[in-house]
């Protein structure tokens, strides 16, 4: 039985007992008490595990990090606030003023405006390249290169990186190759199988599933990496909540299920939505017309993940009749929910971009991203078709 404390104000310990809890318990605490100097000495210097403070750690980011970690075949990788905090954690934790970072040219968008515009307040170089074109890699390559990022399948139009041909480049360059394997998840692809240096998530898509939750994960091949962007993380902040990561882990056990059953609906979308009149054309790793066809079929193992993206014929009025008649489907500028979503990049993750430089990668007007959920796949369909059909007749 457990003694009452002596006022309310004192903590009521824990019920000890010979059973344990099957699901994970949420700690939300944010501080953590010692035995003594000592034991706070051995906890901070390593000899001792445990916590002290929440933004420097706590039990459910580290059950996270360490279902990811073993997903990804890494070790010692750890949960931050967002995708964007797993991608400064990795640049601001490994690079100094004066240093150069190669990135895709179709990057996340935010990644982008990190590129053009934190970065080079910092005092650090940036240039983009064509990440499906190796040799277009190499020759953006300067002596002071430090870091290449690159997406394997960009967002959003679903171009496939020459992952093969880029390590050889950062590894000939002495450069750090950082992947963002949030499109394909290690379902999909394992990047440190293939030479990659760090990856990096955004844990809110895919992998948490639900749209409740918004995290980053990011983890290093290298010990001393690891160290040093986890320090860069505690120190700017980007602290993960607990309740998140509870949720994150809770949406992890339904992930495989997830991910396979919204691959196989993705599939079957890309090809009915090619059928329909209206569309001027769709794009979707596995498709014979993709331009990176073989390169999907071999670096992806035949898997095409969950995103399609499609342009249909027409502008503004004929997007916003698509967006209308679609009204089950959410429309968000978001990915990886376990329901089907529908984004616009021309108003949301590349709207920064001018329409021109829109125009230089693929994302004029028409262009929609989905997000393929695990409905039924023949309501999909029937939802998909009656909103083309509907933004073709305005």
């Amino acid at each position: 039985m457990i003694k009452p404390p002596a006022t309310l104000v004192r903590r009521t310990p824990w019920p000890a007992g010979t059973s344990r809890a099957v699901g994970t318990p949420l700690q939300p605490s944010v501080v953590y008490s010692s035995d003594s100097p000592d034991a706070l000495d051995d906890l901070y210097e390593g000899r001792a595990p445990g916590y002290s403070y929440a933004r420097e750690g706590h039990p459910n980011a580290d059950v996270l990090a360490t279902k990811i970690d073993g997903m990804e075949g890494a070790t010692g990788g750890f949960i931050v606030g967002s995708g964007m905090a797993a991608v400064t954690a990795a640049m601001f934790g490994l690079l100094k003023a004066g240093d150069h970072v190669l990135g895709g040219n179709q990057l996340y968008g935010r990644s982008m405006r990190m590129m053009s515009n934190e970065l080079p307040r910092m005092g650090i170089e940036t240039s983009l390249a064509d990440p499906s074109d190796a040799e277009a890699m190499a020759a953006a390559i300067r002596p002071n290169t430090r870091m290449i990022l690159i997406e394997v399948v960009s967002n959003p139009t679903l171009r496939v990186a020459d992952v093969a041909g880029i390590a050889r480049v950062a590894k000939d360059a002495g450069a750090l190759l950082v992947v963002d394997n949030t499109f394909t998840t290690p379902r999909g692809f394992r990047p440190f199988d293939h030479g990659a240096d760090i990856v990096i998530h955004s844990v809110t898509k895919l992998l948490a599933g639900h749209s409740d939750v918004t995290l980053g994960y990011v983890a290093a091949r290298d010990p001393d990496h690891n160290a040093a962007m986890r320090g860069t993380a505690v120190t700017l902040g980007l602290t993960p909540s607990p309740f998140d990561c509870w949720l994150a882990e809770r949406g992890l056990y339904s992930f495989e299920l997830r991910y396979d059953r919204a691959e196989e609906n993705a599939a079957r979308l890309a090809d009915h939505l090619a059928t329909l009149p209206g569309i001027r054309r769709v794009i979707y790793p596995t498709r014979p017309d993709h331009p990176d066809h073989n390169r999907a079929v071999s670096l992806l193992n035949g898997r095409g993940g969950c995103m399609v993206t499609f342009e249909i014929e027409g502008g503004r009025a004929q997007t916003n009749a698509l967006v209308r008649a679609a009204e089950n489907i959410a429309f968000a500028p978001t990915l990886g929910d376990i329901g089907t979503t529908l984004s616009h990049p021309a108003t949301s993750s590349h709207r920064a971009l001018t329409p021109e430089r829109r125009a230089e990668l693929g994302l004029g007007e028409g262009v929609f991203r989905v997000s393929v959920g695990v409905e039924p796949d023949d309501l999909l369909l029937a939802e998909f078709t009656a909103a083309v059909h509907a933004s073709q007749s305005v």
